[in-house]
């Protein structure tokens, strides 16, 4: 059963693990599809974060769009996909890698995790996307 407007937008705003997926751009190859967090709240953009010069990062900004699925197995079986165009690719900041990460991991962790990825991981973007079309559906228990 598809989920209406307000519960896919609420699932969509919890902290799954996201698919990407992009065209690769080459003929041959399929779509460039790897997990990423993410960012969402009901009503508004989806935004990732990546390396400036990823493949991730060259081949969103060639397309100027992309997909994020999200999925659950339990209690039932629910995923929401969105698609749509890139809107805007800034420089990241550490605020927003602390917003992300906070997302994810348990308070106590985080600073250790911003301080390590903002060193290691070289210069960062944020990838706004407007989302567009959206898949989804609650299969019930399995």
């Amino acid at each position: 059963m598809a989920l209406t407007r307000e519960e896919r937008e609420q699932f969509l705003s919890e902290p799954h693990i996201a698919a990407l997926a992009v065209d690769a751009g080459e003929e041959g190859r399929a779509p460039l599809t790897v997990p990423i967090w993410y960012q969402y709240a009901p009503g508004g953009d989806v935004w990732v974060m990546t390396g400036r010069d990823s493949r991730k990062a060259t081949l969103i900004g060639r397309a100027g769009r992309f997909s994020l699925m999200v999925d659950r197995i339990t209690p039932t079986v629910r995923y929401v996909s969105v698609e749509g165009p890139v809107i805007e690719t800034v420089p990241a900041t550490r605020e927003q890698l602390v917003e992300l990460a906070a997302r994810y991991l348990p308070a106590e962790k985080i600073e250790t995790y911003v301080d390590f990825a903002w060193k290691a991981q070289g210069e960062n973007v944020v990838i706004r996307m407007r989302p567009q079309h959206w898949l989804s559906s609650d299969l019930g228990e399995l």
